[in-house]
C-alpha cells in the first residue's frame, strides 16, 4: 500500500494541494486526473520520492517495491536495449556495473576483491544471473525483436521506446507502479498493446493520462485533484464522471430543500417574535434555523474553453483529392508516401491513422501545401478554404507579439478589439494574461490558440494533426463538440480513439510500406470489420 498524510506543495503565495491524505491500495489502479496546472506530476513526483513535499509525508508499506515509468523517451539512445530494461532494477543494476569495474581494472585490491565477492551476492540475491533473459522476454512481450535486443536504443522507433521503458518499469516485479502520460506518442495499436499489458500486471497503478477511454479501459478507481484536494472515486473515468455529477445535483437539491426551510422559518420569526403567545415557537424556530446549513458548492479548477467552428464559403460536392501521390525526404531510402489516391467529399469527416513512421503527419503536411509531393499531384476544388492547425505549432509563435496582438492577425478586419477580446475569453485568456508574449505559452495554451485562429478564419476544410496533444479533458472534450457541429469538411490524425471513435465518419489507415486502407464508415466499424473489439 501506498500512502500519503496531510500532503502539502508549496512553490509561491498560494500552495499548489494542502492536507492530502489518501490511500492506495492494493492492486487497485487509479486514474489521476484534473485540469493542467493542478499539481497531478507534481503530486506523483512526491509518490515517487522524486520531490520533497512542503509538509506531510509519503509512506511506502515496508517490503514493497515502486516501479516509475521514465519520462524521456531519448534518454538512453547509446545504450543496449536490453540495458536500459536491466536498470529498472536500481539495486542489481549497480552492483553488477561495480562488480564489472573491480574486475576490469588490473590495479584493484584484495580489498576490492572483498568487496566484488559482496556484490556478487547481492546480484544473485536481485536475480542478476537470469536478468537478461527475464528482460529478453519482456522485450518480446513488447513486441521488440530479439535482434534489437543487444543494439543501441537509437534504433528502435519513436512509438517502440516507450515499450522498453515500459519494460524497464516492470523488470524489478515493482508491486507500486506510477505512469505519467503512458500513451503519450503512442499510435492506437500501441496504446491497445499497454493497455493489455497493464490490466494483465498485478500492482497498484497510480496513472496519469487525457486519454479518456485509456482510463475507461484500464483504471479501476479515478482520483480527482480538484479544490487543491484529492477524491477517490471507485469505477472508471465514465463511472467517476456520473457519481460526480450526480453528487453535485444531490447537494444542489439539499441546498435548495435547505434554502426553502430557512425561508419558511425566517417568515414565521419575523411575523410571530413579537406575539407573546407565540414567542416560545419562535424562539424554537430560530435554534431550528441555527441548525441548518447550506453546503458550499465551490467552483471546479476545471474550466471548459468555448470552441465552435464555422466555415465562411459551403462546398457542395468534392473537397480535395490526392491522385498517385509519392513522398518522400531528401536522402532517405525509402518514400514515407506510394501512390496514394483518394478524394474527400465535402461534409465528410476523415481520420488518418496508423503506426509512428506511417507518414501521417507527412500526408497532412502534403495536404496543406507544406510539402510538395515528389510525384502526383494534390487537387483542390475550386471554392476550398483549408485550415491547419499542425502537430507542433511552434513555428507559428515565433514572433515577437503578445496574445491580443498575435490573434488580431486573424480577423481580416483592422481594430476590431471587442471580437478578439471575445474570442481570447471564449478560449479561457482574459484581462492581464492577453498581454503576455506568445513566446512563453504552454503547448496546451498554444493548441487553444491555434484552435482561435480556425474560429476567426472560419475555413470550409479542417486539417488537424493530432489537436488535443497537450490539452486537458475539458478543453478535448469542448472540441471535440465543436467538431461534431462543425458542418465543413474535417480531415484529421489522433491516437485519442474516444475522439476518433466519436468523430469519424471514414479512415484512412496508412500502413508500413505505403498501403493505404480506405474505410468508409466509423472508426468501430472498421475495428468490427478487423475482427477486434471496439
Amino acid at each position: 500500500m501506498l500512502s500519503t498524510a496531510n500532503l502539502t506543495i508549496q512553490f509561491g503565495a498560494k500552495p499548489l494541494f494542502e492536507q492530502v491524505s489518501v490511500k492506495f491500495t492494493d492492486g487497485n489502479r487509479y486514474g489521476l486526473i484534473g485540469a493542467n496546472g493542478c499539481g497531478k506530476s507534481t503530486l506523483l513526483k512526491m509518490l515517487g520520492g522524486d520531490l520533497e513535499p512542503s509538509a506531510g509525508e509519503v509512506m511506502l508499506q515496508t517490503g514493497l517495491r515502486l516501479g516509475k515509468l521514465k519520462q524521456n523517451q531519448f534518454a538512453y539512445e547509446d545504450e543496449r536495449v536490453i540495458d536500459v530494461v536491466m536498470q529498472g532494477h536500481e539495486e542489481m543494476w549497480g552492483a553488477m556495473r561495480e562488480r564489472d569495474r573491480i574486475y576490469a581494472d588490473p590495479q584493484s585490491t584484495d580489498a576490492d576483491y572483498m568487496r566484488a565477492a559482496e556484490l556478487e551476492s547481492t546480484f544473485a540475491e536481485f536475480g542478476g544471473y537470469d536478468a537478461e533473459a527475464r528482460a529478453a522476454s519482456l522485450l518480446i512481450a513488447a513486441g521488440i525483436e530479439a535482434a534489437k535486443h543487444t543494439g543501441p536504443m537509437r534504433e528502435i522507433a519513436p512509438g517502440f521506446k516507450v515499450r522498453v521503458l515500459l519494460a524497464q518499469a516492470l523488470f524489478s516485479r515493482p508491486d507500486v507502479l506510477l505512469l505519467d502520460e503512458p500513451t503519450n506518442n503512442l499510435d492506437i495499436h500501441s496504446i491497445r498493446w499497454l493497455e493489455r499489458t497493464l490490466n494483465d500486471y498485478d500492482a497498484t497503478m497510480i496513472i496519469i493520462s487525457h486519454d479518456r477511454h485509456f482510463l475507461n479501459q484500464v483504471c479501476t478507481h479515478v482520483a480527482d485533484l480538484d479544490f487543491q484536494r484529492l477524491k477517490i472515486y471507485p469505477g472508471n473515468y465514465d463511472d467517476f464522471m456520473l457519481a460526480s455529477m450526480q453528487a453535485r445535483e444531490r447537494v444542489e437539491a439539499s441546498n435548495a430543500k435547505a434554502r426553502d426551510k430557512i425561508a419558511d422559518l425566517q417568515e414565521f420569526v419575523r411575523r410571530f417574535s413579537a406575539n407573546a403567545s407565540k414567542a416560545r415557537q419562535a424562539t424554537s424556530r430560530k435554534r431550528q434555523l441555527e441548525k441548518i446549513k447550506v453546503e458550499e458548492i465551490r467552483p471546479s479548477s476545471r474550466q471548459n474553453p468555448y470552441i465552435r467552428f464555422e466555415q465562411a464559403k459551403k462546398l457542395y460536392r468534392s473537397a480535395v483529392g490526392a491522385d498517385d501521390l509519392c513522398f518522400t525526404y531528401p536522402n532517405a531510402d525509402a518514400a514515407v508516401l506510394q501512390h496514394l489516391t483518394f478524394n474527400v467529399e465535402a461534409g465528410e469527416r476523415v481520420a488518418i491513422i496508423g503506426p509512428h513512421g506511417a507518414g501521417k503527419t507527412t500526408l497532412m503536411r502534403c495536404l496543406a501545401g507544406e510539402l510538395r509531393p515528389t510525384a502526383g499531384r494534390i487537387e483542390w476544388v475550386e471554392n476550398a478554404q483549408p485550415g491547419y492547425m499542425p502537430q507542433d505549432p511552434q513555428a507559428e509563435f515565433e514572433v515577437k507579439r503578445d496574445l491580443f496582438e498575435w490573434m488580431s492577425l486573424w480577423t481580416g478586419k483592422a481594430d476590431d478589439d471587442m471580437l478578439v477580446r471575445a474570442t481570447l475569453g471564449r478560449l479561457l485568456f482574459s484581462g492581464e494574461e492577453t498581454k503576455k508574449s506568445v513566446s512563453v505559452l504552454s503547448g496546451g495554451e498554444k493548441g487553444r490558440m491555434i484552435y482561435g485562429k480556425l474560429m476567426l478564419t472560419r475555413p470550409n476544410v479542417l486539417l488537424m494533426d493530432e489537436p488535443t496533444n497537450h490539452m486537458d479533458m475539458e478543453t478535448i472534450e469542448s472540441l471535440q463538440i465543436a467538431l461534431e457541429r462543425y458542418a465543413g469538411t474535417l480531415v484529421f490524425v489522433s491516437h485519442d480513439r474516444e475522439f476518433v471513435g466519436a468523430l469519424a465518419t471514414r479512415v484512412l489507415e496508412l500502413k508500413p510500406g505505403g498501403a493505404l486502407v480506405d474505410f468508409r464508415g466509423t472508426y468501430d466499424e472498421y475495428l468490427t470489420q478487423l475482427g477486434v473489439e471496439p
